[in-house]
């Protein structure tokens, strides 16, 4: 039976998430020990090689001063005209995805 990349990339997902070890992992599903870490390691090539393309790119802010009170929220204006107005400056990992989801909806 030949399985496919993404019968693969939920069980390598699935390990990671219940955080336990590929062969107790294999062992309970009865696959293949030696397909799991072939997996893993193709799984972490892959994110690596996307990381990768997306070093040294720039995401384009548009920054306004308004006379109005000082507040302690956040607000960003995308490029598509979308607003998001926060109480406090989100993590660096959330700007970084959320600049990933926009870029599928463009």
């Amino acid at each position: 039976m030949k399985v496919g990349a993404e019968f693969w990339a939920a069980h390598v997902a699935a390990i990671k998430q219940e955080a336990i070890s590929a062969s107790a992992y294999a062992k309970r599903h009865g696959i293949s020990l030696a397909a799991v870490y072939y997996w893993q390691r193709k799984s972490k090539a892959a994110g690596q090689r996307a990381t990768a393309s997306k070093a040294g790119k720039f995401l384009a802010l548009r920054v306004a001063a308004v006379n109005a009170p000082r507040s302690t929220g956040c607000t960003l204006i995308l490029s598509s005209g979308m607003r998001l107005e926060m109480p406090a400056l989100p993590a660096p990992e959330w700007l970084a995805a959320l600049e990933s989801a926009a870029q599928g909806v463009r």
